[in-house]
């Protein structure tokens, strides 16, 4: 913080537990003197009520450890020069019911307005949707997409990176826990699966998963 006081900075990345004060806090400080200042949260300790505090306190965005240095540098790059937002056609020339899935997908191909079609007609109903294809190519963009076109659009889009689940947390994590179901269960814990009632859960790398969880 002294530093900060001496020179502004655009970004800032910082710990989430440290010994002075937690990410939280300093992220409160940096945005009472700055508020335009971005600041992102690393934390090995992630839960989604710290990511949800996170984002409520101001955040622009929240990472669990470990770090993938590429999805980094992808997040930065968003803070730094947004995508601008998508073109919509004006409502009397998409015609009734052709309302576009939110989710800031922008393309024009066919093949995105097929996407963007089958999005339309899965997004009603409760199926279970497997969303496939080569990283990168946008798949939490389509899940977006589906939550936010569907009725459960006000309810919580809850994701979860499979890939950096440990294999010995993974009931904790999708199901949670109540209080003294085994040693060091000090609390309650709500898992995923029940923080997403009611909305769409996002599993992430699912193919991560060790396969006796599939």
């Amino acid at each position: 913080m002294a530093r900060f006081k001496q020179e502004p900075f655009d970004l800032v990345l910082t710990d989430q537990r440290m010994p002075d004060l937690s990410g939280l806090e300093l992220l409160e400080a940096i945005r009472a003197a700055s508020p335009e200042t971005a600041v992102v949260i690393m934390t090995a300790y992630g839960t989604i009520e710290t990511a949800v505090s996170a984002v409520k306190a101001g955040a622009a965005d929240y990472l669990a450890k470990p770090l993938n240095l590429d999805e980094l540098l992808h997040r930065i790059h968003q803070i730094q020069d947004p995508p601008p937002p998508p073109h919509r056609e004006p409502r009397a020339a998409r015609g009734p019911g052709r309302a576009p899935p939110r989710g800031g997908i922008i393309g024009e191909s066919g093949a995105m307005q097929e996407v963007l079609s089958v999005v339309r007609r899965v997004a009603p109903s409760d199926a279970t949707v497997l969303i496939r294809g080569e990283s990168g190519t946008g798949k939490e963009l389509i899940a977006k997409a589906l939550h936010y076109a569907s009725p459960r659009a006000a309810r919580p889009l809850v994701k979860v990176n499979c890939a950096a689940l440990a294999e010995s947390l993974l009931e904790t994590e999708l199901f949670g826990h109540e209080k003294g179901a085994f040693t060091g269960a000090v609390a309650a814990r709500k898992g995923r699966f029940e923080l997403a009632d009611g909305g769409s859960l996002f599993l992430d790398e699912i193919g991560d998963l060790p396969r006796i969880c599939r």
